[in-house]
């Protein structure tokens, strides 16, 4: 019988939430790295077995563990992600953390990519064995004007994250720089493009900047290529075929914004998306409107939303949920999980209509990652 699991990276180690697929029982398995930060870890979906962490070590720095056993046992990267010795007069870098992470193609079995801080991407093609840099990304003679002044970086420092593959074109990819913009190659990496049409950018001198903007999550609908995108101005839709972003987050509630960080998609329906809203004030407090909060949900590709908060707290919660921590598994109905600072997993098993917390107490949650195994 299947499994589904969740996988929760925290601060201080990562959490593994399993049950079957009636979904009526958990149990918590771990933490693993106690004490490390855990930025995401995700299964491979071409090898179930197969889970790939982020892990940063206080006194030992970022690094990749991969196991084959669900967890049992895990072995240390060879050659984690790492940028190359700068030439004699360049400005060198450092990876700070690894900070997302996401398998290639099906038909790529092996190939991983990683998101780094600074803002770098990798690639492996060993399951994550051994990392090397993609250098028409790291190299671009762009890229240090893409990210712009470490000084301006996003609190926890710039990254580049939201790594997502064409589910039609494995040389298609799509990745997001906080702060940066959406970048797009189609020749697997070689190159690379801003993909920021439609996007404000209300904190840039030209609010219709190429590049600068700061994408919080971005979705690729695993069927139809649809892009989806929650942005630090507003929730964005890209049909596969266009190349200007809509902002659909229009449709939300006046007095609820479409601020946030977080962004899941129905697996089946490319109609339907889940959002975290926050409070995108002028100090960004990132907490829920009020401490009141809710998941917003569309069945019509953000013509619409609905507020979705039965079972949540009604009032004093000011916890944040970061773009790593809202999930949705493969199930029917859809199930959808999300991880706060504070310490909680929620979930709800009937697509939003009612919540219920799994787990409380565990350290502060960077992501949370659904997977059915067998």
């Amino acid at each position: 019988m299947a499994q589904l699991l969740l996988l929760v990276g925290t601060r201080k180690g990562l959490f593994v939430l399993a049950s079957d697929a009636e979904r009526g029982s958990w149990r918590l398995d771990g933490p693993h790295f106690l004490g490390q930060i855990v930025n995401h870890a995700v299964v491979d979906p071409r090898d179930p077995k197969t889970i790939v962490a982020a892990v940063r070590a206080g006194h030992l720095g970022p690094t990749v563990y991969r196991t084959e056993d669900l967890g049992r046992t895990w072995t240390e990267s060879s050659a984690p992600p790492a940028f190359d010795k700068a030439a004699p007069g360049e400005a060198g870098e450092s990876v700070s953390h690894v900070f997302w992470l996401a398998p290639g193609h099906a038909e790529e079995p092996g190939r991983w990519y990683a998101g780094t801080s600074p803002q770098g991407l990798f690639a492996s093609d060993d399951g994550g064995r051994t990392w090397q840099g993609v250098t028409g990304f790291n190299r671009h003679p762009d890229r240090r004007r893409w990210i712009g002044s470490p000084d301006e970086a996003p609190p926890d420092g710039g990254t580049l994250h939201s790594i997502n593959v064409d589910p039609h074109d494995a040389r298609h990819l799509y990745v997001g720089l906080s702060a940066g913009g959406v970048f797009e190659s189609r020749d697997r990496g070689a190159s690379w493009t801003p993909l920021n049409a439609g996007c404000a950018a209300d904190f840039l001198p030209d609010p219709q900047a190429p590049y600068g903007h700061d994408p919080h999550c971005l979705r690729v609908h695993p069927r139809t290529g649809d892009v989806y995108q929650q942005n630090h101005c507003g929730i964005y839709r890209l049909d596969r075929a266009r190349s200007r972003w809509e902002r659909i987050g229009r449709a939300m509630p006046p007095e609820i914004g479409d601020i946030g960080f977080g962004l899941a998609l129905h697996p089946r329906d490319p109609a339907t998306a889940w959002v975290f809203p926050m409070d995108g004030g002028t100090v960004w407090p990132r907490v829920p409107i009020g401490g009141k909060p809710a998941v917003y949900r569309t069945r019509d590709r953000g013509t619409t939303w609905r507020r979705l908060d039965a079972g949540l707290p009604g009032e004093q919660a000011w916890f944040t949920v970061k773009r790593q921590a809202l999930a949705a598994d493969a199930l029917d109905p859809v199930g959808v999980y999300f991880g706060t600072t504070g310490g909680e997993v929620w979930a709800s098993f009937d697509e939003g209509e009612r919540w219920e917390c799994l787990r409380m107490h565990l350290p502060h949650i960077y992501s949370v990652e659904a997977a059915l195994v067998p």
